[in-house]
């Protein structure tokens, strides 16, 4: 019998280890960024190419390294920050744990040149599958340069699960702002593939936000900034006006380390809560400064999951510390009953109904059970059994089209006039009834349509701008731009890249009015990123989703009868007429008999 457990070689330990802290190239970004940062660089310099695949290089001004030192450091759990059990728990650097440069050497091929101010020469490495190939004194300034070359050239299998070059140089910029947003005292660049892609100088907070956000964002900023014993919370937060249909734009640090923190998120969205829409989110960049010894950041991999040692204080102090930022800028929620002073007084306004009260009335009434489910307005009680109603309405499931839009489209009469409610809801009659149309979800159907064929073959004509504009976008919002060029081309948009951040719209689609071609960029962007969290679609799905929702007639604006009796017509003219692309009603059916039984006739 012969024993079967044996050691692990090396390599491939360390190659197993990488795979926790090095899973992509935005992954090395971090951790080299940070060992630039812990070094007391004031100057850090990051270098890609083929968005981090073929080349991460990052160049720093710092203290620089011994000999020895530089040899050591690519050995597994090798550190200058900690030396006994004690300094896990008031750990102040951003590294800790000597993992990263050997998990980057185990899955690339690295080159290393370092010099201290008092040491005559520097040092060079290279370093290739965690076995040292080379290494010589050579001239260098004081800092350390670090490139990382050809990742996972060694592990083929994982290289193969890396995304484009817009998806994977999209998490190196979001790991690059992290950093920089945290160190606005430190100058920043990142070069990639030969362009300058951000050059942030040295600054405040502030300014180190506009840089990196935009200067969109100069006359939305509230200051936070609350000092206490226990903890301090400093930053800025966006007015409402701000907030977004995505996430992005949201930052959160605990001593100057960024996380992820749904807990603390929420704190912060309660804090903003009855100011801004539901699906909305606001922008901040709060710092969160406490006690090393009072978390825990140990506990994953990339460092950006920590543990407090009192969750529930800080939870209470972010929330308190936010509502009082916006109430002292005088930011609070505008409600406008339109009720009477009189009516204000009445009992029913001064002592509303207590849960048992609307238990035994509201929940007693078949049209409270009605208007309590969601899209369910069509199924009020009734006492008999109609047949027929499903002819009329199926499930905003229904994918395919339906046979009963025929029967509806031959009953609809394209000079019958047609009223507009709330300036939301146009009414249609029909033979034996209603219809009550959502002019938005209605309309968003129409363009899905007609941008799904666009698309397939059949391009929108284009209307050349006699004024081009010129619109300026965040970086992570330019990158993906540019990477939708080619198929809004398809939809009549005829935009150029104009450098780095900077594109230039010549034309839009011939039906779109002119004038807003900015603000409709911004806002489709904000909707493909909204629904981009969704894998099940592909990004041409994403983009014709966002065009047509950003395109279509909203609710709350009043058409004329010649526009609602085109929105009818083009709606029972579409394959799948009876739900929007995300399956809500598109209209509703409402039948004679069924309302004379409500009435007693």
């Amino acid at each position: 019998m012969t024993d079967i457990i044996h050691l692990l070689p090396d390599n491939i330990a360390n190659q197993i280890a990488a795979g926790e802290v090095i899973q992509r190239p935005g992954s090395a970004v971090k951790e080299l960024l940070e060992n630039a940062v812990d070094a007391g660089a004031d100057e850090i310099k990051l270098i890609i190419n083929d968005a981090g695949k073929a080349l991460v290089q990052v160049i720093d001004n710092g203290k620089g390294m011994s000999e020895t030192d530089a040899r050591l450091s690519f050995e597994r759990h090798a550190t200058s920050k900690i030396k006994n059990i004690d300094d896990l728990f008031r750990i102040k650097t951003m590294g800790f744990r000597g993992e990263a440069l050997a998990s980057i050497a185990a899955v690339a091929q690295v080159e290393l040149k370092t010099k201290r101010a008092e040491d005559a020469s520097g040092t060079y490495i290279e370093i290739e599958n965690s076995k040292v190939k080379m290494q010589e004194p050579i001239a260098f300034n004081k800092g350390t340069s670090i490139a990382m070359k050809n990742l996972f050239f060694n592990v083929p299998a994982r290289r193969n699960f890396l995304k484009s070059n817009t998806a994977e140089l999209k998490h190196i910029v979001d790991e690059f702002i992290r950093v920089a947003m945290a160190f606005p005292e430190i100058f920043f660049s990142l070069q990639s593939n030969g362009q300058e892609v951000f050059h942030l100088e040295k600054g405040n907070l502030k300014q180190r936000i506009l840089q990196i956000l935009g200067n969109n964002y100069n006359a939305k900023l509230v200051n936070v900034n609350e000092q206490t014993d226990y903890l301090n919370i400093t930053g800025f937060v966006g007015k409402p006006e701000a907030a977004k249909k995505t996430r992005g734009d949201q930052y959160l640090f605990v001593n100057n380390r960024f996380i992820k923190s749904a807990y603390l998120n929420h704190a912060i969205m309660n804090a903003f809560s009855d100011m801004i829409p539901k699906d909305s989110f606001p922008m901040y960049a709060l710092f969160i400064d406490l006690d090393p010894a009072q978390l825990d950041i140990n506990v994953h991999p990339t460092k950006q999951e920590i543990k407090f040692e009192d969750d529930k204080i800080v939870y209470a102090f972010v929330q308190a510390t936010v509502k009082h930022a916006l109430a002292q800028f005088s930011i609070t929620p505008t409600l406008d009953f339109e009720l009477d002073a009189s009516i204000q007084q009445l009992d029913s306004i001064n002592k509303p109904m207590t849960d048992e009260q609307r238990s035994n009335t509201a929940n007693a009434s078949s049209l409270f059970k009605t208007f309590s489910q969601k899209n369910q307005a069509h199924l009020a009680e009734r006492s008999g059994d109609l047949k027929h109603w499903k002819d009329f309405y199926e499930s905003p499931s229904t994918t395919t089209a339906n046979p009963s839009v025929e029967k509806l489209h031959k009953e609809y009469e394209a000079d019958q006039p047609l009223m507009q409610l709330h300036n939301s809801y146009v009414v249609m009659q029909k033979q034996n009834g209603f219809l009550v149309i959502h002019q938005q979800n209605s309309h968003e159907r129409i363009l899905y349509e007609k941008y799904t064929h666009a698309v397939a073959g059949k391009p929108i004509a284009t209307q050349q701008s006699l004024f081009p504009t010129t619109i300026e976008l965040s970086m992570t919002d330019a990158i993906e731009l540019q990477e939708l060029l080619p198929d809004m081309k398809e939809l009549g948009y005829q935009i150029e890249h104009f450098g780095q951040q900077t594109f230039v719209i010549q034309g839009t689609p011939a039906d779109v009015d002119a004038g807003n071609e900015k603000m409709v960029i911004e806002k489709m962007l904000e909707e493909y990123k909204h629904f981009s969290s969704d894998v099940k679609f592909s990004k041409r799905e994403k983009l014709i989703r966002s065009m047509a929702s950003q395109h279509a007639i909203k609710a709350g604006v009043s058409l004329s009868q010649k526009e609602m009796q085109q929105l009818t017509s083009d709606l029972f003219s579409c394959e799948v007429a009876n739900t929007s692309p995300n399956g809500k009603p598109t209209y509703m059916s409402f039948y004679k008999e069924e309302m004379d039984k409500l009435f007693g006739r």
